[in-house]
C-alpha cells in the first residue's frame, strides 16, 4: 500500500475514453476500475462536496453550483468559501485521526478557507474600475507569488470561456508538482477540468472531444512522472474520479421565460437592458445544466402548486420536485428551491429571462459567471460578428507578419475574464452569442442509465469494492488508506 494518495477529479471522463489515453490506460491496467455513480445534482460543486464528505446535499448543503440567499435576495455563483460545506471533508477527518497527515487541495470549487494544509484555487482581484487582476488564493498565502514567478500567472482566460483550453489544466498540474516538491503532502486532491469544454460545446463524441482526451493525457503523463520523482521513485495510490459523464443534448428549456410569460417573474429595465427583479418576482429559477431551483416568494403554497403545474408534462422536463419529493434525491435542504426541475437526458436548461434579445442585459454577451442567475455554457462560444472581426484582424496581422491571439476578441480576453462585463450604462462589444441551441453536451440529471455515469480508477488492486461506486463512497475509499 502506498503512503500517499492522489485523488484526481476529471469531470466528463468515461470508461470508453480510457483507451484513447495511453498514460491513463497504463495506470488503469495495473489497478482496477468501476462505474462511478454521481449523486444528484450531477454537477461540479455538489459532486465534489459528496466525494469529499461522503454525504448528500441534505447534509453537506451544496444544492447546486450556486446559492440564493433569501434573506439578502442575493445570488452567489461559484465563489462561496468553504464554510458553505456543512460536513467535515477528507482533510478534516485526516487531521482528526492524526494532525501530522498533511493534505493539499488544488482547484476544486469551494476550497477557499478549507482546513487543508496547502491550497491553490482561482481568486481574481476585482478592481474599483471593474477590471480584474489575475490571482489565486493559496495557503500559505505567499505560495501564489512563488507559483507566479516560476510559472507565470494562472491563465484564467483558458480556465473558462471561448478560449478555454488545455493551458489551464497544464498550469494546475505544473503548480501541483511545484507544491509537491516543496511540501510532499500525504493526500493530494487535484481538479483537472479540461474534458468539460469540448464535450459541452461540440458534444461528448465529437472530434474536438476526442482531441481533448489526448491533450489531457499528455498532461497526466507529466503529473505521473513528476510525482514519482517527488516521492523518491514510488508511485502514490491514484484514485481518478470522473465526477459525472457529459451526454449529448439537442433541446433546451427556458424556465425563467416560462415564469415570466405566466406573470410570475418581474424585470427591472436599466440602461444596459433588463435585469431580474428578485424582490418583485413571485418565482424565478436559478438554472444549472440539467436542473433548476425555482425560488418562490414567501414559499407561498398556491404559487408553488402553480409553478409545478406550469412545468409538468413540458417538453424537456422529466421531473418536477416539490415538498417531500426532494427527499428522493437527498435534496431536502433549506437552500433548495421550492420547486426543482429536472431535464430529460437529451435536454438542458438556460437562464435566459428576456423575451427579446434586444433587451438582454449587457452581461449576457460577456463571460460573466457571477451576474448571471445560473450556469451559461454559451460562454464557450463567440458570436458571428466577433468571429468575423477576428478573421479580419488575423488577415491584417498576417500581412504585417504577426498573428493575433484569441484573447484579443471582445469579451474573450483577461479583461473580460470569468467575471468581466460592461460597466453601468454601457453596451458591450459583440462577444458571446445569445443562442442556447449551440450547446451540444450537458449533465446534471440523475444518472439512471450507464451512459450518464462516469468511471473511477484505482492504480492498485483491492481498493475498489464492486462494479459500481457512488460518489459518496470516495471519501471512505481515501480514509481507508489511512486506517480510518
Amino acid at each position: 500500500m502506498s503512503d500517499q494518495v492522489v485523488l484526481l477529479s476529471i469531470p466528463g471522463l468515461r470508461a470508453r475514453d480510457i483507451a484513447a489515453m495511453p498514460n491513463l490506460a497504463r495506470l488503469a491496467s495495473q489497478g482496477e476500475e468501476a462505474t462511478l455513480v454521481p449523486s444528484f445534482p450531477c454537477v461540479t460543486c455538489p459532486v465534489q462536496a459528496a466525494m469529499t464528505t461522503g454525504a448528500l446535499p441534505n447534509e453537506h448543503g451544496v444544492i447546486a453550483n450556486g446559492f440564493y440567499y433569501r434573506d439578502k435576495r442575493e445570488i452567489e455563483m461559484w465563489t462561496a468559501w468553504n464554510e458553505c460545506i456543512e460536513r467535515p471533508q477528507i482533510w478534516d477527518l485526516l487531521h482528526e485521526r492524526d494532525p501530522g497527515i498533511t493534505s493539499a487541495v488544488w482547484f476544486p470549487l469551494h476550497s477557499k478557507g478549507c482546513g487543508a494544509d496547502y491550497i491553490c484555487t482561482p481568486a481574481p482581484i476585482h478592481n474599483p474600475d471593474g477590471s480584474e487582476s489575475l490571482w489565486c488564493y493559496t495557503k500559505p498565502a505567499e505560495l501564489y507569488g512563488e507559483l507566479r514567478d516560476a510559472l507565470g500567472h494562472f491563465p484564467l482566460q483558458h480556465f473558462w470561456g471561448p478560449i478555454a483550453n488545455i493551458k489551464s489544466s497544464a498550469w494546475i498540474v505544473d503548480s501541483a508538482l511545484h507544491a509537491a516538491r516543496a511540501y510532499k503532502p500525504d493526500f493530494f486532491y487535484i481538479y483537472l477540468p479540461h474534458l468539460d469544454y469540448a464535450a459541452q460545446k461540440t458534444g461528448p463524441d465529437s472530434p474536438e472531444a476526442q482531441q481533448a482526451l489526448a491533450a489531457l493525457d499528455e498532461v497526466l503523463g507529466r503529473l505521473f512522472t513528476g510525482l514519482r520523482e517527488v516521492y523518491a521513485g514510488r508511485d502514490p495510490l491514484y484514485l481518478v474520479a470522473s465526477e459525472y459523464a457529459i451526454v449529448p443534448v439537442d433541446h433546451v428549456t427556458y424556465p425563467n421565460r416560462v415564469l415570466r410569460e405566466a406573470g410570475l417573474l418581474a424585470v427591472e429595465k436599466r440602461d444596459d437592458g433588463e435585469h431580474l427583479d428578485l424582490a418583485a418576482s413571485a418565482a424565478w429559477a436559478l438554472v444549472d445544466h440539467q436542473l433548476s431551483h425555482i425560488f418562490v416568494r414567501d414559499q407561498d403554497p398556491q404559487t408553488i402548486a402553480r409553478v409545478a403545474d406550469l412545468f409538468r408534462g413540458r417538453q424537456g422536463i422529466d421531473e418536477v420536485l416539490t415538498g417531500d419529493d426532494k427527499q428522493r434525491y437527498g435534496l431536502d435542504h433549506d437552500r433548495a428551491g421550492e420547486v426543482v426541475l429536472i431535464s430529460s437526458p437529451n435536454s438542458w436548461q438556460a437562464y435566459y429571462y428576456w423575451l427579446d434579445d434586444a433587451q438582454a442585459p449587457a452581461f449576457a454577451r460577456t463571460v460573466d459567471i457571477h451576474q448571471k442567475p445560473g450556469y451559461d455554457p454559451v460562454e464557450m462560444f463567440l458570436d458571428a460578428a466577433t468571429l468575423k472581426m477576428m478573421a479580419a484582424l488575423a488577415a491584417k496581422m498576417k500581412e504585417a507578419g504577426s498573428a493575433p491571439t484569441a484573447g484579443a476578441a471582445p469579451g474573450a480576453g483577461p479583461a473580460a475574464g470569468p467575471t468581466g462585463g460592461a460597466g453601468p450604462g454601457m453596451r458591450p462589444a459583440p462577444g458571446i452569442p445569445l443562442d442556447a441551441t449551440l450547446v451540444r453536451g450537458s449533465h446534471g440529471a440523475p444518472a439512471r442509465e450507464e451512459f450518464q455515469r462516469g468511471v473511477i480508477i484505482s492504480s492498485e488492486r483491492g481498493v475498489l469494492v464492486g462494479n459500481a461506486i457512488a460518489d459518496t463512497d470516495v471519501c471512505d475509499l481515501v480514509l481507508r488508506q489511512y486506517g480510518i
